[in-house]
């Protein structure tokens, strides 16, 4: 087994707990900013435009992670203490909630900036696979994705007791950890085929090649069944899915219908 015994608060500032997981999310924007800031020049999004869309995007991520975690629990402990509802240092963040609040802030800025709103998708399909990298390194570190209890010896054990594990001294399946190595390769995937589709193209390989993942990964997650075997996020993926084939199969025909014909002789 492994043993992870890391204090999920990274140190304090007086009174203000500054937490593992809250970093994480501050270097998944850094670096997630600096990878993409050459693709965006080649896509032709200036710097003062793309600085602007990550911004607002960072904010609409957050809130739209948060609000879709919360949706998703009972709801009498958030409308009794309302503040809990951006109490994300208690643990919870739905990462569909960001990926629909930021397509909303892509589409918005596309047209008042006149960028072109598929070239922006491609550009947060890269920010978006760094981001999530990180911050499953923050998950592992508080114990708040993970599976089934196991046995296997790549099972972890969370000993700190202020870590987010039911328990202390059983080992579980680490989910995280599969997600991370997802992240790795779908980075890759997306880095290398970044340069050579059309646009949009690589937003939609994006959001199969995650949605997918998701179904997957969530056999192993200790989550709530709600129909037919599956759960909350594998349902929100088949739907994400359906969504994501229909959108690009209207483009795709509609780029075509558009296209000049060539004249018969």
């Amino acid at each position: 087994m492994i043993t992870i015994n890391v204090d999920p608060v990274a140190f304090h500032l007086g009174p203000v707990s500054v937490r593992w997981y809250g970093l994480m999310y501050a270097v998944a924007i850094i670096i997630g900013s600096l990878v993409i800031w050459p693709y965006a020049r080649y896509k032709g999004i200036n710097s003062g435009k793309l600085l602007n869309v990550v911004i607002w995007s960072v904010i609409a991520g957050l809130i739209g992670a948060r609000l879709y975690y919360v949706v998703q629990q009972p709801l009498q402990p958030y409308l009794s203490e309302p503040w809990r509802i951006f109490a994300a240092w208690e643990g919870g963040m739905a990462f569909y909630g960001a990926i629909f609040a930021v397509v909303i802030v892509f589409i918005i800025a596309g047209r008042r900036m006149k960028i072109s709103i598929l070239d922006l998708l491609d550009v947060g399909a890269i920010f978006a696979v760094v981001g999530q990298f990180f911050g499953r390194i923050g998950n592992i570190i508080n114990g708040d994705v993970i599976g089934f209890p196991t046995t296997a010896p790549w099972g972890f054990i969370y000993k700190n007791p202020d870590s987010f594990a039911p328990r202390h001294d059983i080992a579980y399946q680490p989910a995280a950890v599969f997600e991370v190595f997802i992240d790795v390769l779908l980075f890759l995937l997306l880095w290398f085929l970044r340069k050579k589709l059309k646009p949009g193209v690589l937003f939609f390989i994006y959001i199969l090649g995650y949605s997918v993942s998701q179904i997957i990964v969530f056999f192993w997650r200790d989550n709530v069944v709600l129909f037919w075997g599956l759960k909350q996020a594998q349902l929100t993926a088949i739907g994400t899915i359906i969504a994501a084939v229909a959108v690009f199969l209207f483009i795709y025909f509609r780029g075509h219908s558009k296209s000049p014909k060539t004249p018969v002789n």
